[in-house]
């Protein structure tokens, strides 16, 4: 019987070159077919261990039946093929080290995982047959040409409940067939997962990760969740997944110590451990350990096929001073805070990805102002596709969250963002983060009786959707859960028996369809071609108003956010072209348990010069409302603006 090695001298090579960025096709556990008889090849990366055996399911958990062998070229790489082996067959890594101490690891490159709280891998071929070529297809017709992103935020543990079930979560297989039907009705382009890797403790929310490459095994199968994602490419719905290369758990079985020595991660803990989150910090100056996570990286969206990765926690991998006290961290060697090791390691992840993947997108949730993090490598920058806009979403909801008789002295945390609004390729988050730890619901942050409360929220939706930049929202917001999100219990589904609940859902389908149907609310979402002031000045009213614009031939919106109570009958606004203006959306209409003071009827433009334009059109303002316009029956070529005015 031949003992075979995957890996080839190049390989070796590639691997301590920390440029190996397919190594989960080497190492980790392996099914193969060695002269017509089955078996599995397992290789592990333990340079520091005196000896390596594979104890599992099929040799009684022995630690010494089983033994590996070392790779005689210095790699710390050790292999074996054990024949009569394979998918199924539960293993760890028994790992005697230096100091006489014997530990039993999960592999670092394992594809399945006992449910938590065991923790052995379970060898897998990971085979499934994609029915998503035609996604796949349009995905790389349209790379490099924007479009309409408007993405669901999911925790797949807590989307739904099944209470009569011990409150159990959905499979993978039974979220193929509810969320995806959901997400199609509600009109998202995506979803996104926050991380669906293994992990052993399930209030983590997937973010404290020990399987980097293995699905979490408490939904289904790997095959289950390619199922999934194979749904929503087959129902016009991208995937992006939640990635977290920033820090690790100690848990026993995982990669910290796992050798004996801090093989993954530094080993001073001033640069090593997360005093945030009490876990390991990788070593982003080792090669091998690059290797581990850009093909990490690569595996998801190989594998799994899927459509982006949003990276958590960026900026605690910036900076080596962040949540640090003074004395509690190592300066680079020019003196600095700046990680010079993960901002390279940064470049070199986005590089490879887009040198693999040019049709997918990267995403920072990155919460400082370091420059440059979605601009190319070549030009200087991280190489981000995308930048969460924390920056517009701690304004707006600290906006948002006022009385409205102060709004008027507030008005700059509305409009501000306008300021930066280019600065970076943005998206704008409503995230999970804002709707847990005592932050209450986004329905719960708004001020006045339950009527006023609502009337914001879909306010604050609409100003979203016509701000510059892509969106996010998490579950429950697109139908104002009334509790602040839980991870042991499911979204409040029964809160849609109630008009008001209804009419906030309703708005967001309709907003997500307006999105999609006008290319001036996404042709431009990064660049200020897109975007004009009206007027940013009147505090008195809480009134903003400005253009979304697209390429030349496409209609240019008028939008109108009018964040006080009142209701006016006649307000005047300059406007780009004479003709007749048409109201397609505003969010106080009846129809989404709003006080229906909407403009029904079109309105004719008069030649009466008004914030910088030669025409101007008088609307009745809606409370607490957004409002949208376009021009139905354009009189004559748009006039220039003459002056503008914030």
């Amino acid at each position: 019987m031949l003992h075979p090695s995957l890996f080839s001298d190049f390989d070796i090579s590639l691997f301590q070159s920390g440029k190996h960025y397919r190594l989960y096709q080497k190492m980790g556990s392996h099914v193969l077919n060695i002269e017509g008889n089955k078996g599995t090849y397992f290789a592990v990366w333990a340079p520091n261990a005196t000896r390596v055996s594979v104890m599992g399911s099929f040799n009684s958990w022995s630690e010494s039946t089983h033994p590996m062998q070392a790779r005689w070229d210095g790699s710390g790489i050790w292999e074996l093929y054990i024949p009569e082996i394979g998918s199924g067959t539960q293993y760890k890594y028994c790992l005697n080290t230096y100091n006489g101490k014997v530990l039993h690891k999960s592999d670092p490159f394992g594809r399945y995982s006992q449910i938590a709280p065991d923790s052995a891998s379970v060898v897998c071929d990971n085979s499934y047959n994609w029915k998503d070529q035609d996604w796949l297809k349009s995905r790389n017709q349209g790379k490099g040409k924007t479009r309409a992103q408007s993405v669901y935020e999911i925790h797949l543990g807590s989307w739904k409940k099944i209470a009569n079930e011990a409150n159990r979560s959905l499979s993978y297989q039974e979220l193929a067939t509810e969320l995806v039907a959901y997400v199609k009705e509600m009109g998202f382009t995506d979803v996104e997962m926050m991380p669906v890797m293994e992990h052993p403790y399930y209030a983590s929310w997937g973010y404290q990760i020990t399987g980097y490459f293995a699905a979490s095994s408490r939904f289904g199968k790997p095959e289950e969740l390619m199922h999934l994602i194979d749904c929503f490419h087959q129902a016009g719905i991208g995937v992006i997944l939640d990635w977290v290369p920033s820090h690790f758990p100690t848990d026993a079985h995982g990669i910290g110590y796992f050798d004996g020595t801090h093989l993954y991660e530094h080993e001073d803990p001033r640069k090593g451990y997360h005093p945030d989150w009490k876990s390991s910090i990788f070593n982003y100056g080792r090669n091998e350990v690059r290797s581990f996570l850009i093909s990490n990286a690569l595996f998801w969206l190989d594998q799994y096929h899927v459509d982006g990765l949003r990276v958590d926690a960026v900026a605690s991998m910036l900076y080596l001073d962040y949540s640090r006290e003074e004395g509690g961290w190592i300066a680079n060697e020019y003196g600095g805070n700046e990680n010079l090791e993960a901002i390279a390691f940064l470049k070199e992840f986005n590089t490879a990805v887009y040198e693999h993947y040019p049709d997918v997108v990267t995403i920072a949730e990155e919460s400082t102002a370091f420059a440059g993090v979605s601009k190319p490598v070549f030009a200087g920058g991280l190489g981000f596709g995308q930048k969460w806009m924390m920056g517009w979403m701690h304004d707006t909801l600290r906006y948002m969250a006022r009385e409205v008789r102060y709004r008027k002295f507030h008005q700059n945390e509305i409009t501000f963002s306008i300021d930066y609004a280019f600065s970076e390729n943005f998206m704008l988050p409503l995230s999970h983060d804002e709707v847990v730890h005592g932050k209450s619901s986004l329905l719960n942050k708004m001020p006045g009786d339950e009527w006023q409360r609502f009337a914001n929220l879909r306010a604050l939706y609409g100003y979203m959707f016509t701000h510059p930049g892509t969106k996010l929202m998490f579950m429950g917001g697109e139908f104002a859960q009334s509790f602040e999100w839980s991870h042991d219990r499911g979204l409040d589904w029964f809160l849609l028996k109630y008009p008001l609940h209804q009419g906030v859902q309703l708005v967001v389908k309709d907003l997500n369809a307006l999105y999609r149907r006008y290319p001036a609310l996404y042709k431009f979402p990064f660049s200020k071609e897109g975007f004009d002031w009206v007027a940013a000045d009147d505090v008195n009213n809480s009134v903003v108003s400005f253009l979304r614009k697209g390429e030349e031939t496409d209609q240019t919106l008028l939008v109108i956010c009018h964040f006080a109570a009142q209701n006016l009958e006649s307000y005047q606004f300059g406007i780009p072209t004479a003709g007749e203006w048409t109201e397609i959306f505003n969010s106080d209409d009846a129809k989404y348990g709003g006080s229906g003071a909407v403009n029904a009827a079109p309105i004719k433009a008069l030649p009466d010069p008004k914030h910088g334009f030669e025409q101007s059109i008088s609307i009745k303002l809606s409370p607490m409302a957004t409002m949208i316009f376009e021009c139905t029956k354009p009189q004559k070529m748009p006039q220039l603006k003459t002056a503008k005015k914030k």
